[in-house]
C-alpha cells in the first residue's frame, strides 16, 4: 500500500502515473510465500521502459517462478528525484512500493550507454554503494544484462554479474544459483560457471572468454501475452509480437546484427494465437510485428493472413516496423494498409549505392523508389528515411547523395500519388554513425564532432524542397557514446566522475551535458578522443574481445 508520505510527494511531481503503479495485470505476491524478491530496473522514464519488450518477457518469466516476486523499477524524472531525496523516500518497486536495497537481486537492463550515469543515480537513490568492492555481504547482488554487456568494462566496476545475450533461460537459472549457495562470494562462484554469465570480479583469475547466450527454440520460449498495461501514455502504446531473432543482412555497422545471430524464428501459427491473446488482454488497437528486418520472415504473408482475419473486424491495425525497401510488395502494402494506414520507414543508411554497398547496406536506389511509388500509390503520403553520417570512406558526394535521393523519393510521390491535395511528408534523419563492438567496423575511428558539424551542414543547404523536413542527432552525444562503447574499465572512473556533477539522463538531448562529461574526462587524466576518433590497430585487443557472439 502506498505511503502517505510518497502519496504527498506523488502530487507534487509530473505525470505521477510514472510512480504510483496499480496497473492492471501488474502481478502481485504474498511476501510470506517468496523466497526470492527481484527488482528488474529499467534505467530511463517509465514511458520508454514500459515500451521494452525485453522488460516484458523477463518480468513474466521470473514471475512464472512461484516463489519469485519480480518487480520493475524506473529512473524518476529530476523533479520526482529531487522530491525523494528532500523526503527521504529510497528507491522502491512499483509493486510492493517496497525500498529495493532490501531485495535479494537488483538487476539492471543497459541497452544504451548513455543510461549509465541513470544506473548509478539508481543504486545510490536505493542506498546501495556504487561499487561493488563495497557492498556488503548481506546486501543485494546487482546484475545486469541488455546490449551493453557485449562490452560490459566501462560499468565492470559497478555490477556484480553480467548476463552476455538472451536472458529469458539463463536468469531462471540465476535464481536456481542464488536459492542453492548460501553466500554473496559462493553464488558468484557457481554463476561464472553459468553459460553466458560474466563475474568481473573473477576476470583475474582464469577467464578466457565468455560466450553469449541465447534461446535455441523460440517456440518454446516464453512470451508475454498478459502484458501490464500502463495507466499513462508511452512510447509504444500498442501490442507486440516477435517475429524472429537475428539478421540475415551482415550490414558492417550493425551491432545488434551480429550479436542477434543465429536466426531463429517463431512459426506463424503460434504467432497468430499470440498476437490475438495479446490484443484480447489488452484493449489494444494495434499490434506490431517486431524483429530487425520484419519483412525477411518467410512466413509474413501467411502470418498477417491469419492475424487480420480477426483483426479487421475488430479495428485492430497491424504495423509493421523494420521494413526493407528490396522486399517490400504491392501484396503486403494491401495487407498491412486494411484498418488504417500509417507512416513508412525504411533505412537506406547512406545515399549513394557505392557506400550502401561498401557496408553490406545492399539496397538499390530503385527498391527504394519503387517501395515509396507503391505507398504512394496506395494513398500513403508520409515517408521517413534514415541514414548515418561519418560512414568509413564516407565522401561529400556521399552526403550529397542523401539530398538527391530525398528529392527523387519527392518527384516519385509527385508522379504516382492520386491525391495531391494531402501533401507529403518526407523525414530525413542522420545520426552520427558509431564503431561498435563485434562488428567489422569496430576498429574503425568516429569523425570528429567538427566534420560531423560540417557535413550536417552540407547536407542541410543541400536540401531544398520545403516537403523534406531534416533531423539530425547531436554530434556531441555521438561522440561520448562512442567513447562509452569502445571502452575499457578505467572509464568506470568517469562515469562516475560525471555522475557525481550531476549527469543524469544523459539520453535526453535537453539534459546531456557535454561540458560536464568533458570535465570527467580531464579529472580522471583520460582523454574521450582515444576511445571514440581513434582508429585501433589490428594487433590492438580491445576490451571486449574476452566476449565471444
Amino acid at each position: 500500500m502506498i505511503s502517505q508520505k510518497l502519496e504527498k510527494v506523488l502530487s507534487k511531481v509530473q505525470k505521477p502515473a510514472r510512480y504510483s503503479g496499480g496497473e492492471y495485470n501488474q502481478i502481485i505476491k504474498d511476501k510470506q510465500n517468496v523466497n526470492v524478491r527481484v527488482a528488474f530496473c529499467f534505467p530511463d522514464t517509465y514511458e520508454i521502459g514500459m515500451s521494452n519488450l525485453g522488460l516484458k518477457i523477463l518480468y513474466g518469466a521470473l514471475n512464472n517462478i512461484d516463489d519469485v516476486w519480480c518487480e520493475r523499477v524506473f529512473a524518476p524524472w529530476t523533479d520526482m528525484e529531487h522530491e525523494m531525496r528532500e523526503n527521504a523516500i529510497p528507491l522502491y518497486g512499483l509493486e510492493s512500493y517496497d525500498s529495493i536495497r532490501d531485495f535479494d537481486i537488483v538487476a539492471f537492463t543497459i541497452g544504451y550507454e548513455l543510461s549509465y550515469t541513470n544506473v548509478l543515480n539508481m543504486l545510490d537513490l536505493a542506498g546501495i554503494p556504487l561499487r561493488s568492492a563495497d557492498r556488503e555481504e548481506d546486501g543485494p547482488l546487482v546484475i545486469a544484462g541488455g546490449a551493453c554487456s557485449y562490452n560490459p568494462e566501462p560499468m565492470a566496476e559497478f555490477i556484480d554479474l553480467f548476463v552476455v545475450g538472451e536472458g529469458e533461460d539463463v536468469v531462471v537459472e540465476l535464481v536456481d544459483t542464488f536459492k542453492s549457495t548460501d553466500s554473496k562470494k559462493a553464488f558468484l562462484e557457481a554463476a561464472s560457471e553459468l553459460h553466458g554469465v560474466y563475474v568481473p570480479s573473477l576476470y583475474d583469475q582464469g577467464i578466457t572468454y565468455v560466450k553469449k547466450r541465447i534461446v535455441e527454440d523460440l517456440d518454446s520460449a516464453y512470451f508475454p501475452v498478459d502484458s501490464i498495461i500502463p495507466s499513462t501514455s508511452i512510447v509504444h502504446d500498442r501490442s507486440v509480437l516477435e517475429l524472429f531473432r537475428g539478421c540475415i543482412r551482415g550490414c558492417k555497422f550493425c551491432m545488434a546484427g551480429y550479436t542477434g545471430n543465429p536466426v531463429r524464428s517463431r512459426s506463424p501459427d503460434l504467432l497468430t494465437k499470440q498476437g490475438i491473446a495479446a490484443i484480447s488482454n489488452s484493449g489494444y488497437d494495434e499490434l506490431a510485428l517486431l524483429s530487425l528486418s520484419t519483412s525477411d520472415y518467410k512466413h509474413l504473408s501467411e502470418l498477417c493472413d491469419g492475424l487480420l482475419e480477426w483483426c479487421e473486424p475488430r479495428k485492430v491495425n497491424l504495423s509493421l516496423p523494420s521494413l526493407r525497401a528490396d522486399n517490400f510488395s504491392i501484396e503486403l502494402m494491401e495487407r498491412v494498409q486494411k484498418v488504417r494506414k500509417s507512416g513508412l520507414t525504411f533505412a537506406p543508411e547512406a545515399g549513394s549505392q557505392r557506400l550502401r554497398d561498401y557496408i553490406n547496406k545492399n539496397i538499390k536506389e530503385d527498391d527504394l523508389i519503387n517501395a515509396c511509388r507503391v505507398a504512394f500509390e496506395g494513398g500513403w503520403n508520409s515517408v521517413k528515411l534514415y541514414f548515418m553520417l561519418g560512414l568509413p570512406t564516407e565522401t561529400d558526394e556521399d552526403v550529397t547523395a542523401i539530398a538527391d535521393l530525398a528529392h527523387t523519393v519527392l518527384q516519385t510521390w509527385r508522379d504516382f500519388t492520386n491525391n495531391k491535395k494531402r501533401g507529403v511528408r518526407i523525414t530525413v534523419s542522420t545520426s552520427c554513425f558509431i564503431p561498435k563492438p563485434h562488428t567489422p567496423f569496430q576498429r574503425e575511428a568516429q569523425i570528429p564532432i567538427d566534420e560531423y558539424s560540417r557535413r550536417v551542414e552540407l547536407l542541410r543547404s543541400s536540401i531544398r524542397a520545403k516537403s523534406i523536413t531534416y533531423n539530425w542527432h547531436s554530434p556531441q552525444q555521438g561522440y561520448i557514446e562512442a567513447a562509452l562503447s569502445r571502452g575499457d574499465r578505467q572509464l568506470g572512473n568517469v562515469v562516475e566522475a560525471v555522475w557525481k556533477m550531476g549527469a543524469r539522463m544523459d539520453s535526453w538531448s535537453d539534459h546531456f551535458s557535454y561540458e560536464k562529461w568533458i570535465a570527467a574526462f580531464d579529472e580522471c587524466s583520460t582523454d574521450a578522443e582515444h576511445y571514440a576518433s581513434r582508429k585501433r590497430g589490428v594487433d590492438e585487443k580491445l576490451p571486449w574481445e574476452f566476449i565471444q557472439i
